[in-house]
């Protein structure tokens, strides 16, 4: 028998998704939640004095990359130094990283879908039993582009799958659940102001491919196998920029899918490393690379001071 197909194609409006919210019941039967992968629970913590000031959730691939985030926030806020080392408040676990500066939290996510969506699972609880309202979330990371120079900075307005369209895909009980990846259209508008007034990059607003993989997901010729030909990946390449599609990375679908579903106000900002239809390795040197992945950041922390200037 076929798997049923229930299509969850529902977007909170703009108040909406300022108010957090849980899909699932059974969480208010629980005396004690354990968010196992944090290192945290409502009973060894206290989530209200820990979290309860979180404002801005910015998350992304490197625990590392996090870490660095935090320092720089830390600074652009005038909240310390901003070479100075910031605990990491899972450090009990070697899963995720999560460090807090302020109304900021900074998290690791890991690669790809399954490790992005277990991180959200636990965060998503962990602002609900905190009684944040008014939170922010934005994923800042790396990605390939599609027809723009490398260096370039896209604002996801949606994310699509690699058959290019707008939606996730979830098993559940051997259903198919398909979820709407839409972000928010005013907060990618903000961001893209924001970017304008920085004016060092080029900064995107456009749609975003999220894969299964590295390499076959996304049409590379170097991986260890590959069933197509070259003219094969590059007919598939420019229908995808025709589509819209600008940048391609691993987690931009279960992301929009969750927070839309949470009523979290959300947004993807990746800074591409290369133009995948010039070739599929990155051979920008080590400081190029370390230039361009600061541009997200740079960005998203202008867009917070930006708005806690106005509160």
């Amino acid at each position: 028998m076929a798997p049923v197909k229930e299509i969850e194609s529902q977007q909170p409006t703009s108040l909406e998704r300022r108010t957090l919210h849980l899909s699932n019941p059974h969480l208010e039967k629980m005396k004690d939640d354990i968010l196992y992968h944090f290192d945290l629970g409502t009973n060894t913590h206290d989530f209200p004095a820990l979290f309860g000031d979180v404002k801005f959730v910015c998350v992304g691939g490197s625990p590392s990359r996090m870490k660095a985030f935090a320092q720089y926030i830390t600074g652009e806020l005038n909240m310390g130094d901003p070479k100075a080392d910031i605990p990491n408040i899972c450090a009990g676990t070697d899963r995720y990283a999560m460090y807090k500066v302020g109304p900021v939290l900074s998290i690791s996510h890991g690669m790809g879908i399954p490790s992005i969506s277990i991180m959200l699972h636990e965060l998503i609880k962990l602002l609900y039993h905190s009684k944040c309202s008014g939170v922010t979330i934005i994923r800042i990371g790396t990605s390939g582009g599609i027809g723009i120079e490398p260096g370039s900075v896209v604002i996801t307005s949606q994310s699509v799958n690699p058959c290019f369209e707008p939606q996730f895909e979830q098993i559940v009980l051997g259903k198919t659940v398909i979820r709407d990846t839409q972000l928010d259209a005013e907060l990618a508008q903000e961001l893209a102001q924001s970017s304008q007034e920085i004016n060092e990059f080029n900064t995107v607003i456009g749609s975003t491919m999220c894969t299964l993989d590295f390499y076959e997901g996304q049409a590379r010729l170097d991986g260890a196998i590959c069933t197509y030909t070259e003219e094969e990946k590059m007919q598939y390449l420019k229908a995808a920029y025709e589509a819209g599609i600008r940048n391609i990375e691993m987690e931009s679908s279960v992301f929009a899918a969750m927070c839309n579903i949470s009523g979290l106000r959300a947004a993807v900002v990746c800074v591409t490393l290369l133009n995948r239809l010039e070739g599929d390795q990155i051979s920008s040197s080590h400081d190029v690379l370390v230039e361009y992945q600061q541009r997200p950041q740079k960005l998203v922390g202008y867009f917070i001071k930006k708005c806690l200037s106005k509160v």
